[in-house]
């Protein structure tokens, strides 16, 4: 299956969601881990997903967030204008950019942080499936 098409069973996204994290060093693996129980967590209706090669998760048929690691930092994916503008103080000192927050796989997971992320993005993933549902 290619990397660009998503993954819908369930089964098959655990699987490809584990054998990602299980390719990645160690403090990636860690980092990433942490990310996905906070996902879980903050959540808890959330669906793992699988799509452009990266997990993720979406909300109500919504994407949500995916995350990915890199060799120096993970990012989040995507994080709009309105979340990072809400957060901008919390997030001084990482890079942004359209769409992306990375953080340093150098430092801990900010978990706060990356906790009102996938909140804020919630919220953005409801809203969005309300309007769909409203349009039909």
């Amino acid at each position: 299956m290619a990397a660009s098409k998503p993954v819908k069973d369930e089964s098959e996204v655990k699987a490809r969601v584990r054998v990602y994290l299980d390719a990645l060093p160690a403090n990636a693996r860690k980092a990433l881990r942490a990310v996905r129980t906070i996902v879980r967590t903050s959540v808890p209706s959330a669906t793992e997903h699988f799509s452009y090669g990266i997990p993720g998760f979406k909300l109500d048929g919504q994407p949500l967030v995916w995350y990915a690691a890199f060799k120096n930092h993970f990012s989040l994916y995507p994080m709009g204008t309105a979340a990072r503008r809400a957060h901008a103080v919390a997030l001084e000192g990482y890079e942004t950019s359209k769409g992306t927050i990375r953080f340093p796989l150098s430092e801990p997971v900010p978990i706060a942080l990356v906790t009102k992320l996938v909140k804020a993005r919630a919220a953005e993933a409801r809203a969005a499936a309300r309007k769909k549902t409203s349009k039909r």
